[in-house]
C-alpha cells in the first residue's frame, strides 16, 4: 500500500493560548489592566511585528503525523526545541510497510515501476531475514527511508513559527513542505494572532509539487 500525501492531526493545544501569551507579555510591561476580552490579537501581532517572541514560548501544541517518510523524519527531528516520539522499527514489524512515492518518480512511469520493483525486493528480503530469525533492530537496516513512519510532535509556538519559516520556502524539500503547510492550517485557525502572517498560496504550493 503506498501513501502519498501526509496527513496531520492536532492532537492537544494549550487552552485559551493566545490569552496565556498575551498576559505574559503584558506582565513585562506591567500593562495587565489593559487586558479586555478582544485585546490579545493586536498585542501578540504587534509583538511580533517587533520581535518579541519569548512570550509565545508560554502556548504549546501536539501533532500526530501520518503518511509521511524516514527521510521526512530525518529532516525533520533536526530541529531542537520540540519534542517527538517516533515509529520504531526495533520493536514494530516492517513486514507489511507503507512507503511514499515522490511525486517526481510517480509522474514517470518507467520511474515508478522501478521503484515499486525495489520496494517489493525490499519487503521480501526484510522478510527472509525475519523468517531466518535475524532480529527486527538489525533487519531494518535493509529498510529504505521511503517507509511510511509515524510520529507526534511537540512545539511551543515560537519554535513551530521557526519551522515554518524555514520549511515553508519553495526551496524546502517537498515532503516536509507538504507536512508543515498542514500544521500551519491547523494554528491559523487556533491562533490566528500568532500565526496569520504567514501567507501562502496553496494553489502555488499544490502545483509545485
Amino acid at each position: 500500500m503506498e501513501i502519498v500525501r501526509p496527513v496531520v492531526s492536532l492532537l492537544s493545544i494549550t487552552p485559551n493560548g493566545e490569552k496565556l501569551i498575551e498576559e505574559a507579555g503584558r506582565t513585562c510591561y506591567l500593562s495587565l489592566s489593559r487586558i479586555t476580552r478582544d485585546s490579545s490579537d493586536n498585542f501578540i501581532k504587534a509583538a511580533v511585528r517587533r520581535g518579541h517572541e519569548s512570550i509565545l514560548e508560554h502556548a504549546s501544541a501536539s501533532f500526530a503525523i501520518k503518511g509521511a517518510s524516514r527521510s521526512f523524519t530525518h529532516q525533520f527531528v533536526r530541529h531542537r526545541i520540540a519534542s517527538f516520539s517516533q515509529q520504531s522499527q526495533r520493536y514494530v514489524s516492517e513486514s507489511e510497510f507503507n512507503y511514499i512515492v515522490p511525486p517526481s518518480v510517480a509522474s514517470d512511469p518507467e520511474a515508478a515501476a522501478v521503484y515499486r520493483d525495489y520496494m517489493e525486493t525490499a519487503r521480501k528480503t526484510y522478510g527472509i531475514l525475519r523468517e531466518k530469525g535475524i532480529l527486527k533492530e538489525d533487519a531494518r537496516f535493509i529498510l529504505p527511508n521511503a517507509l511510511e513512519s509515524r510520529m507526534v510532535f511537540s512545539a511551543n509556538f515560537r519554535e513551530l513559527r521557526h519551522i515554518f519559516s524555514l520549511r515553508l520556502e519553495k526551496a524546502a524539500q517537498w515532503e516536509i513542505r507538504m507536512v508543515c503547510f498542514e500544521m500551519l492550517k491547523i494554528m491559523q485557525k487556533e491562533a490566528p494572532s500568532v500565526f496569520g502572517d504567514f501567507v501562502i498560496d496553496e494553489s502555488d504550493f499544490t502545483a509545485a509539487l
